[in-house]
């Protein structure tokens, strides 16, 4: 497929910072748009995100230089006959870094994705058709379709950390419902979501209902158990009781101190590796947990290890692992790069790949990411940014791959739009 030309456009993301706008246009008018989403809770070990940095411009978060990298190499790219491999090999060899810094992560993928949209358009193919060829290397043209196998959600339904502005160090407290379809899954997470607002105004008052960024509430709380305990009430009140399962995202490297590595899991709680271990399993304990994400440090592979092998065991059967194994979710860990991934797998240190396309800066390095995962029998998870747009992209991944997603709480439209997108692939 020939590329006719690319446009780039600063544009807003969720929080009202600039991210780019991609649209790709084939030679037989075929067009795909992305917007590229962002990061606030990023690993260091990520993709670099070009921003301006002059802090007269939006704070420093300006694209218009990732505007001007693509206007620069477009030349170099229209009229080729492109696959998506050898696009994104293109993209990266011209960039030339390992960090993709130069030209930027995000202006590779913007090109990237957009490609992938408007070559579904040019195969007559759905999107999670087209990505699903695409993943397992089958042919365009062919006309057997795959089946269709809906993805477990993670609903961000009370946020912390760096997703708002309470005490909770622990960054998300999600539901996981398991009704066996998905529009039910949906019904369940919007009721629980709604129940969850009705007992957070009883208890803490009106003023205590404000979202954070994933579109989850965030109460003045500061135990994680405070928040557990609504979270269960709001399942048992909406009459979901042993239908819904929960799963953190610790985000531990925000609560971190590389110092004295001690982790403050809650104000004034600081724990070692091993004691916040035990922290996890006490919750483990007493809650229906089954995933727990970046327990530990992005660095800290003694601690990881350590969670994996002495961690938290499950009463009962997780759904996802056929077994009663706790998902330990690599993100800042892995950044859905290979090399980190391969690491990970290396020094047994999770189980689990939460996959963030713009950490990688590609489609194709995605792929490959998801696959290794795979290979080793790993859990994969698609996963939103707290910076997101209203593209619903990762909900056809998610189909495509098979996999879970995390696609946020079912509000604010940068998150409902997955939410629908999935609605429409399903019915």
């Amino acid at each position: 497929m020939k590329i006719l030309d690319i446009k780039a456009l600063q544009i807003l993301d969720s929080r009202g910072n600039p991210t780019l706008q991609v649209d790709v246009m084939l030679e037989d008018g075929s067009k795909g748009t992305f917007q590229v989403p962002s990061g606030a809770s990023t690993g260091i070990h990520e993709a670099h995100e070009l921003r301006d940095e002059n802090k007269n411009i939006y704070h420093g978060k300006s694209v218009y230089q990732a505007v001007e990298n693509i206007n620069t190499i477009k030349d170099r790219l229209i009229g080729i006959n492109f696959t998506q491999k050898t696009l994104d090999k293109n993209l990266i060899e011209i960039d030339g870094t390992e960090n993709k810094s130069i030209i930027g992560a995000n202006s590779i993928l913007g090109i990237s994705v957009a490609f992938a949209k408007a070559s579904a358009k040019f195969y007559n193919l759905p999107l999670y058709e087209y990505l699903s060829r695409l993943i397992n290397e089958k042919s365009f043209t062919n006309k057997s379709m795959a089946e269709l196998v809906a993805p477990q959600l993670f609903a961000n339904i009370i946020n912390g950390g760096l997703h708002s502005g309470n005490k909770l160090n622990i960054q998300e407290f999600m539901i996981l419902p398991n009704l066996g379809d998905l529009e039910l899954n949906i019904k369940a997470t919007c009721e629980i979501y709604q129940t969850l607002k009705t007992l957070i105004e009883h208890d803490y008052g009106k003023s205590q209902t404000a979202v954070g960024d994933e579109g989850g509430f965030a109460p003045d709380l500061s135990k994680s158990t405070e928040s557990l305990d609504l979270i269960v009430k709001a399942i048992k009140k909406s009459n979901y009781e042993g239908q819904v399962y929960l799963a953190l995202d610790a985000a531990a490297s925000d609560f971190y101190d590389k110092e004295t590595k001690l982790y403050e899991v809650e104000v004034g709680l600081k724990l070692n590796y091993k004691e916040l271990t035990k922290y996890y399993s006490d919750l483990c304990e007493n809650y229906p947990l089954i995933s727990i994400e970046d327990a530990m440090d992005e660095d800290d592979f003694e601690g990881f290890a350590y969670f994996l092998k002495y961690g938290p065991k499950l009463k009962f059967k997780n759904h996802l692992t056929n077994n009663k194994t706790l998902l330990s979710v690599g993100d800042d860990l892995t950044v859905t790069n290979k090399q980190r991934i391969q690491m990970a797998i290396d020094k047994k240190l999770c189980n689990c790949l939460l996959l963030k396309i713009n950490q990688i800066g590609s489609l194709s390095e995605s792929i490959e990411s998801y696959k290794l995962a795979k290979s080793k029998n790993w859990q994969v998870i698609v996963s939103h940014r707290s910076g997101e747009t209203p593209d619903d992209f990762i909900s056809d991944l998610a189909v495509a791959m098979q996999s879970s997603i995390k696609l946020g709480a079912p509000a604010r439209g940068e998150r409902v739009a997955k939410y629908n997108r999935l609605l429409n692939i399903f019915n």
